[in-house]
Formats: C-alpha cells, structure tokens, sequence
C-alpha cells in the first residue's frame, strides 16, 4: 500500500460544521464519517471528542472538536486554484463571510482557517521566464484584496 498525507486540522469546536460548510463548496467533496473518541483524552471524557472524516476536491481531511489547545495561524493555508473570477468571486464570498478578508487573496474563514482563493493562471504568470512580467504580476497581486484575475492579466501584459 503507498502511504497518504491526510491533512487534520484541531478546531476548538464545530469541526463537525466546518466540514459539512467547506464540502458543500467545493465538487467532489463530501463529510465521510463523523464519530466520538471512545476513550478520555487530555481534550476531555470518551465521547466528548468529535472525529470528522471528509474530503475536499477528492482529497482526504480528518478534522478533530477537541478543544482550544492551539488556533490556526498563517502558517497552514489552503490555496483554492480557480479557472475565472466567478468561481474567484463565489469562493471568496463563501469563505470569508463571517471571517476575515486579508491582502493577496487570503482570507480567515469563520473557523480561523486561512485560505487563498487564487486564479490559476496566477502562477504561470509568476514563473514567466520574462522577469519584468512576472513582477508586474506580482506588484498588482500585492495591491489586491480579493484577486481580480483581469487586473492580474492587464499586469501581465504590460497594459
């Protein structure tokens, strides 16, 4: 058997719903499985520690309801590649209400996780061998809140 990476993230509380928020955005996403620790825990008796199983974009997650011992930081992120401002924009909306908007696409999301809604051309933009492109791109990526793909596209090309 190959050996997987299954990201899990520790939210103080309502992992359960964090899931089921983030799976309903996103194709081929789904929460798998939801279920107590049977044992005690430093996090609290059996059964008071939720376990979620679920996917997102048809990668595994695990997320645990096991108390505030460390919050996210920006240390974790994770970057959403789009294919055009609408689904830019509908991520963005999604993900950020209730959290936090932050420069160069980034945001905090109601349960503290950070995010980057991000354009994919972006990063075939960043790595043009044309140096001067490539800092257009990122100069006008550093002006931005929410990433405005035409904006980034004009920067690209020198207009």
């Amino acid at each position: 058997m190959t050996p997987r990476i299954i990201p899990t993230l520790w939210y103080a509380e309502k992992a359960e719903e964090a899931a089921a928020f983030y799976a309903s955005l996103l194709p081929k996403s789904h929460v798998d499985s939801v279920r107590a620790l049977p044992a005690d825990s430093p996090s609290g008796p059996a059964g008071s520690v939720k376990i979620v199983e679920f996917t997102l974009l048809g990668q595994p997650f695990m997320a645990f309801n096991a108390g505030p011992f460390e919050p996210f930081n920006h240390a974790v992120s994770f970057q959403i590649e789009c294919d055009d401002q609408a689904e830019i924009d509908r991520l963005w909306d999604a993900l950020g209400d209730g959290g936090i908007y932050e420069p160069c696409g980034w945001l905090k999301d109601r349960y503290g996780l950070s995010w980057q809604i991000a354009p994919k051309a972006l990063g075939e933009m960043m790595k043009d061998a044309d140096p001067a492109r490539a800092k257009r791109v990122a100069e006008a990526m550093l002006t931005m809140k929410k990433l405005d793909l035409a904006a980034l596209q004009r920067a690209y090309d020198g207009a």
